[in-house]
C-alpha cells in the first residue's frame, strides 16, 4: 500500500499501474530471499559431506564404511523424521511457548501467515542433520548400527525440534525478539546455533561416548591405541565443513533483502551478512593459529588434526554471536575456544573418556563458550539491527555496557540445554544398552565393522589392507605396496 501510494503520483496517479509495479517489486522481494535461503540451504547441507570425510579420515581404515554410511543414513533419516514430526515440533504456528503443534508433514505450508516456505523447511533440515551428524562421531568404531538410526530419528524428529523451538521459533520462550520475552526482558541471542545445534549434537554424543564405555586399547599405554588412518580426509572435511559455515552462519538471517533505515542506503542487512562471514572465518583461524601454538608448547610438534579440531571449535563457538559481535571479538572468541577444546580434551584424557571426533568436547565445549561470550561481547548497534530495537532498549553484551540481564539469561540457556539433552538422550542410549542394542561385540570391534556388519572395507583389500602395484623400473619388476 505504501509503495503504491508512493509511486502513483509518478505515474499520472495512475493507481492500477502503480499496484501493478509494487506487485512485481513484492515477487522480485520474495524470489530474492528464496533464493538466499535456498543457496545457504545448500551450503549447509554439503557440511554433511565434510563429517562424512572427517569422520572417516578420523577413525580406523577398518570402519570408515561404516562412519561414512551412519553420515548418509543421518540425512536420510533425518530428512523422513523432520517431514513428519520435527519442522511442526520447532516451528509449528500457531503453537505455545515450549513446542510447535502445526505444520506437520508440512500440511498448509507454504504457509503466508507465518511467512514459511519450503525452503524454511529444507534449511532448518540441514540444520537438524547437522546434530545428528556430530553425535555419530562421538560413538564411532563401536555402535550398532540399528542404535545409530534410532537415534538420529529421534534427536532429529523430536530432541532437536523442541530445544530449537524455544530460542527461534517466534512463540519460544526464550527468543530474544519476543516482546513480552520471559527470561530477563531479554532472551538468549544463539543466532545460528552454538547452543541450538552444536550443543544438542555435543552432549548427545557425551551421553553415548560415556553410556558405550571406550573403544577396545584406547586406554591403558598399549601400543595399538586406535589412531585415525586418513590425515587427508581429515583436512578435506576440515575444509568442507569451513566452506559450508558460510552458509550456516550468513544465512541464518533467512533474508538478504533489507535495508536497515531508509531505503536505498548502501548500509543493510547484506552489509550484516558480510560481517557475519567475516567474524566467522576469524574466529575459526584464530582459533586454529591458537591450537597450533599450544600443541607445540605443550607436545612439541605441530599437530595438524588438533588445528583441524581447534579451527571447527572456533567456528561452533562463533555461531551463536556472529551476527552480532565486531570482528575483533570474533578473534577473541576464536582465542579462547581453542583453549577451551584443549582443556576438555585434557579432562578426557584425564577420566578416560572417549570420543574418537572429539565431538563431545568441540561441539558441547565450545558451543556453551560460544553462548557464554555472546552475552559478553554482543554490540548494542548490531543488537538492534538483526532482532529489532525496543521502546526503552534491550539487553546486550556485559562487557559492551548492556548490563547482566543477557549474561543471566545465557548461563540459564547453558544449564537449560544440558539438562534437556541429558533427559532425553541419556535415558535412549541406557534403553540401548539394557537391550543389547547399543554396542557391538568385542569381536566384531577387533575385526572391524566394516568386515562384520557391511560389505567389506572402503578400500577393498584382499589379504593384508595394501594394494600391490607391479612397477618396471630399468627392466626389473618390483612389488609395492603403497600406504592408504
Amino acid at each position: 500500500m505504501s509503495c503504491s501510494i508512493d509511486l502513483a503520483p509518478l505515474l499520472g496517479n495512475s493507481t492500477d499501474a502503480a499496484d501493478y509495479i509494487c506487485n512485481k517489486f513484492t515477487d522480485s522481494d520474495f524470489a530474492i530471499n528464496n533464493t538466499y535461503l535456498l543457496f545457504s540451504a545448500y551450503l549447509v547441507f554439503i557440511m554433511q559431506c565434510g563429517f562424512a570425510m572427517l569422520c572417516a579420515g578420523a577413525v580406523r581404515k577398518k570402519n570408515a564404511v561404516n562412519i561414512m554410511l551412519t553420515n548418509v543414513m543421518d540425512a536420510a533419516a533425518g530428512a523422513i523424521s523432520y517431514y513428519l514430526f520435527g519442522f511442526a515440533f520447532a516451528f509449528g504456528q500457531p503453537s505455545n511457548k515450549f513446542i510447535g503443534k502445526h505444520f506437520f508433514a508440512l500440511k498448509d505450508i507454504p504457509s503466508e501467515t507465518a511467512a514459511f516456505d519450503y525452503s524454511n523447511f529444507l534449511y532448518q533440515w540441514a540444520f537438524a542433520i547437522a546434530a545428528a551428524g556430530i553425535t555419530s562421531g562421538s560413538i564411532a568404531e563401536r555402535t550398532r548400527f540399528t542404535a545409530y538410526l534410532v537415534y538420529s530419528f529421534f534427536l532429529t524428529g523430536f530432541v532437536y525440534p523442541v530445544l530449537s523451538h524455544w530460542y527461534w521459533s517466534p512463540d519460544g520462550w526464550a527468543n530474544p525478539s519476543r516482546s513480552d520475552s520471559l527470561l530477563f526482558s531479554s532472551g538468549v541471542i544463539d543466532f545460528a546455533g552454538s547452543g541450538v545445534v552444536h550443543m544438542v549434537g555435543g552432549i548427545a554424543g557425551f551421553w553415548g561416548a560415556l553410556i558405550e564405555g571406550p573403544r577396545i586399547g584406547r586406554f591403558g599405554g598399549g601400543t595399538d591405541r586406535p589412531r585415525g588412518h586418513n590425515t587427508a580426509l581429515l583436512v578435506l572435511g576440515t575444509f568442507v565443513l569451513w566452506f559450508g559455515w558460510y552458509g550456516f552462519n550468513p544465512g541464518s538471517f533467512l533474508i538478504i533483502n533489507k535495508a536497515y533505515g531508509a531505503s536505498g542506503s548502501f548500509y543493510g542487512q547484506w552489509s550484516a551478512i558480510g560481517r557475519t562471514a567475516v567474524t566467522t572465518t576469524l574466529a575459526g583461524s584464530a582459533a586454529g593459529l591458537t591450537t597450533l601454538v599450544a600443541k607445540k608448547l605443550l607436545t612439541g610438534a605441530w599437530g595438524l588434526a588438533d588445528v583441524c579440531n581447534g579451527v571447527l571449535g572456533g567456528f561452533a563457538a562463533i555461531t551463536s554471536g556472529c551476527s552480532v559481535v565486531e570482528p575483533w571479538a570474533a578473534i577473541i572468541c576464536g582465542i579462547i575456544s581453542a583453549l577451551v577444546l584443549i582443556g576438555f580434551n585434557m579432562l578426557s584424557e584425564k577420566f578416560e573418556f572417549d570420543d574418537p571426533l572429539e565431538a563431545a568436547q568441540l561441539h558441547g565445549g565450545c558451543g556453551a563458550w560460544g553462548i557464554l561470550f555472546t552475552s559478553l561481547f554482543a554490540k548494542k548497534e548490531f543488537v538492534n539491527e538483526v532482532f529489532g530495537a525496543r521502546s526503552g532498549g534491550r539487553p546486550y553484551g556485559l562487557f559492551m555496557g548492556g548490563g547482566g540481564k543477557l549474561f543471566a539469561a545465557h548461563i540459564v540457556a547453558i544449564l537449560v540445554n544440558i539438562g534437556w539433552v541429558s533427559a532425553t538422550m541419556a535415558p535412549l542410549f541406557l534403553l540401548l544398552k539394557h537391550l543389547n542394542l547399543l554396542r557391538v561385540s568385542q569381536d566384531d570391534e577387533a575385526k572391524g565393522m566394516d568386515k562384520t556388519h557391511h560389505e567389506g572395507g572402503a578400500y577393498h583389500d584382499e589379504s593384508d589392507g595394501e594394494t600391490h602395484v607391479e612397477l618396471t623400473v630399468s627392466n626389473r619388476t618390483a612389488t609395492v605396496a603403497p600406504q592408504v
